[in-house]
């Protein structure tokens, strides 16, 4: 088979050819259909992620069908549409499994990190990181609803807010423009930030009802001229701008995070007073995967793509890495 690798730290994306790799025990053999690429591959790209061995192939947006079953596996048949994101495994044993919490699991395995990924033709996965992809979502549109999905839809289901609340979700990039579909189609009054006035058209398109301008002046201001928010959605990686949104929050709202940063946030004490609430949220295991996909499918939400053949998955990589993706880059082997 076809596959991309990377063998050194921040070294090339390499084209190679590979075995196809044999099904295990509890184990699924899924031909690739779609790939999508996210900006967490570079902890692939630079052997960033503890523990990582190279080479690796990476990718844990993966759409395609089971090609064959491992021994003991259940109830997944070869030909079935699957997808697998972020979350590879669990053990079923620590803690947070025994609590169902499996996306905590002590001992998770990681798609693309843990073990090879979804940038070749065929990939081998444990069988608890299937989800089934609905009819309705082509493969190209449900590998970026594996990661980017998932993680804006589990969200914000997570965040106690019910039809009507104001939901405003900061960014309009691979995360925010799925962000705020969601928001838009589960009822909430959706309000999109964003630099940029240029950005107010895509906004309304994509189902948000108010646009705010975060280069026109406070948006914290901006949100409580408007009532305030009862869940701010922070989907841009960026500290200082997710710190700005807090005082946006109405009384006892939610900043939820899921753009990941590594610098710290500066929230004011005092406003935590109010019962406002900083939250983060994972993605999500398989079965969250799977709700993300069938909702999206009765919503008829779909990601923006760009498609690249997998030998031009450096050229994506970068593009994506640079911003000039609009808004999920996708691999078709």
């Amino acid at each position: 088979m076809k596959a991309v690798q990377i063998s050194k730290a921040n070294g090339p994306f390499e084209f190679v050819e590979r075995p196809i790799p044999e099904v295990r025990p509890g184990t699924v053999r899924v031909k690739v259909e779609a790939c999508g690429i996210c900006h967490s591959d570079a902890f692939v790209k630079f052997a960033a992620f503890p523990g990582i061995t190279l080479p690796r192939v990476p990718g844990h947006e993966i759409a395609g069908r089971v090609d064959a079953v491992g021994e003991g596996v259940v109830p997944w048949n070869v030909g079935d549409r699957v997808g697998v994101g972020w979350h590879g495994g669990h053990c079923s044993v620590c803690e947070p499994c025994r609590r169902g919490d499996f996306v905590n699991c002590n001992n998770e395995k990681i798609t693309g990190i843990s073990h090879d990924g979804g940038y070749a033709e065929y990939v081998v996965v444990p069988a608890e990181s299937l989800a089934r992809i609905p009819d309705g979502l082509s493969a190209e549109e449900a590998a970026p609803l594996l990661c980017a999905g998932v993680t804006t839809y589990n969200s914000l289901r997570q965040t106690g807010a019910r039809a009507g609340d104001t939901v405003a979700v900061l960014g309009l990039g691979g995360l925010g423009h799925l962000g705020v579909q969601y928001a838009h189609h589960m009822g909430f009054r959706t309000v999109a930030l964003s630099r940029g006035a240029d950005k107010a058209k895509l906004a309304q398109e994509l189902g948000a009802s108010i646009y705010i301008d975060t280069a026109a002046g406070d948006p914290a201001k901006a949100l409580q001229d408007i009532g305030g928010a009862d869940v701010i959605l922070a989907t841009a990686p960026n500290a200082d701008a997710i710190s700005a949104m807090f005082g946006g929050l109405k009384k006892r709202g939610t900043l939820m995070v899921v753009g990941a940063t590594m610098e710290p946030l500066k929230i004011p004490a005092l406003g935590l007073l109010s019962g406002k609430t900083v939250r983060g949220w994972p993605s999500g295991s398989a079965i969250d995967s799977e709700d993300t996909m069938r909702f999206s499918a009765l919503a008829k939400i779909k990601p923006y793509l760009e498609r690249f053949p997998l030998a031009k998955a450096e050229d994506a990589f970068n593009k994506m890495m640079s911003n000039q993706v609009r808004f999920r880059a996708v691999l078709v082997p």
